[in-house]
């Protein structure tokens, strides 16, 4: 069977479940819960004062620098640091500039004098360059790329000028809370399961499979192969990991390169459908968290 975009837009599942174990896990603060007496702290985001006392004003976790006392909310929109490596689906083309839909709360900008060219030619941008960009992204391309800057408004600057980044060819796009992908200095992952996967800082996650860059050739991340077989093996695992990573999210649990590869070798009991079920994604998300801990505490 030949390969056809199989790039598909998974909404984040509704049901959620809650670990029976005892985990170490942050303490929780629901509005209108006292955090500590008032005396001395500086009040913050998700925060208010009510007599003597600060109180949380969102659903989260308390975090404190000094005596500045802030609650981080568990489900919000994300907001940009640079550094990050984000997933976005392109929404318009403008001059000089495409717009991007990064799970925040404004649209990112992508210059495109911040993108590597086909091939990786770094040179001055000319008025060929801006006339060609759809031929590079249009509306309804994927692309991953990292955050450059933010600006004061919240909006994100970003750049592709890493061979590494670019636009997404066949695979499937997750969504779940930004809270839960855990910061790492690597966010790219080449699974000994034969796939790939980008974990999102913005709650965007793609799976798909593993591409050899030496058979492929540098392109600059900017030319889509639509034409490559995708196996039913291929497919079948990318299937499982998104079944996979669904379960996780479902319990809260964090999602990083080692929780994912955990989590499926924990469902391989299951048949890929199976997973779908609940009880079977606690099954996984309960042995994936056993695992973990074991691992913390040798």
């Amino acid at each position: 069977m030949m390969a056809e975009n199989v790039c598909i837009n998974v909404a984040y599942q509704r049901t959620t479940f809650t670990v029976p174990i005892s985990q170490p896990t942050p303490r929780i603060y629901t509005p209108g819960e006292v955090i500590s007496p008032h005396a001395g702290f500086i009040v913050s985001h998700g925060t208010y004062i009510d007599g003597d006392y600060l109180k949380a004003s969102v659903a989260g976790v308390k975090e404190q620098v000094d005596k500045l006392v802030y609650v981080r909310p568990l489900k919000n929109r994300y907001n940009g640091e640079i550094g990050d490596v984000v997933v976005g689906r392109v929404t318009e083309v403008q001059q000089k500039r495409w717009k991007v839909d990064t799970n925040s709360r404004l649209d990112s900008n992508l210059l495109i004098s911040s993108m590597n060219l086909p091939g990786g030619e770094l040179r001055r941008r000319s008025v060929e360059d801006e006339k060609m960009m759809r031929k590079f992204l249009q509306e309804g391309d994927l692309i991953s790329a990292e955050v450059q800057n933010v600006f004061d408004d919240g909006s994100l600057s970003l750049h592709t000028r890493s061979l590494k980044y670019g636009k997404l060819s066949q695979g499937i796009l997750l969504t779940v809370f930004p809270s839960l992908i855990r910061r790492r200095k690597n966010h790219f992952h080449d699974l000994h399961c034969g796939a790939s996967i980008i974990l999102g800082n913005n709650g965007f996650i793609w799976i798909s499979p593993t591409i050899n860059t030496e058979v492929e050739g540098g392109a600059g991340g900017f030319t889509q192969n639509l034409d490559k077989e995708v196996s039913m093996e291929e497919r079948e695992v990318m299937a499982r990991l998104r079944n996979c990573i669904l379960a996780l999210a479902a319990s809260k649990m964090s999602l990083y390169d080692t929780s994912i590869v955990y989590a499926f070798e924990e469902s391989q009991k299951y048949k890929v459908s199976e997973l779908l079920d609940a009880e079977n994604m606690l099954d996984v998300a309960l042995m994936t968290y056993h695992r973990l801990e074991s691992q913390e505490e040798t």
